[in-house]
């Protein structure tokens, strides 16, 4: 009997490209002064690795290059979805980030409060809370 190891190695790859693009988009949001350079960025890595999945001859290289190219044609839009997650307020804007100044300067929602770094509660920001969190101080 021959192991089958494509499923594990798919696995693997959508794992670890929707680790990647979560981290990634994140970072490269918080310090790029646009959105358009890493959105057209990502956009033809993912076709890069989509027609290289086409032509490749190895199925565990197709699979894992297929995988990886959606995840990044997915990330390219991910962060314009990331822009409009700062200026709603649900993901931390960055002050040195001359894009997300202005949105602070102009957005009464936009936070500079990462929410991930809070622990839940399972209940509402008391008014003493959400003071720590905006010194800094979880």
């Amino acid at each position: 009997m021959e192991l089958n190891l494509i499923g594990l190695t798919s696995g693997l790859a959508v794992f670890s490209g929707i680790w990647f693009g979560h981290a990634v988009v994140r970072k490269i949001d918080s310090v790029s002064p646009s959105v358009k350079i890493p959105a057209v960025l990502f956009l033809i890595i993912g076709l890069s690795m989509e027609a290289a999945a086409l032509f490749s001859g190895n199925l565990y290289a197709t699979a894992i290059l297929g995988i990886l190219g959606m995840t990044f044609l997915w990330d390219s839009l991910e962060f314009y979805r990331q822009h409009k997650r700062v200026q709603i307020g649900h993901a931390p804007a960055n002050p040195r980030n001359p894009r997300h100044a202005d949105i602070l300067a102009n957005s009464d929602s936009a936070t500079r409060i990462d929410w991930l770094k809070r622990e839940p509660t399972g209940c509402k920001v008391r008014s003493e809370e959400l003071r720590r969190l905006e010194e800094g101080n979880p």
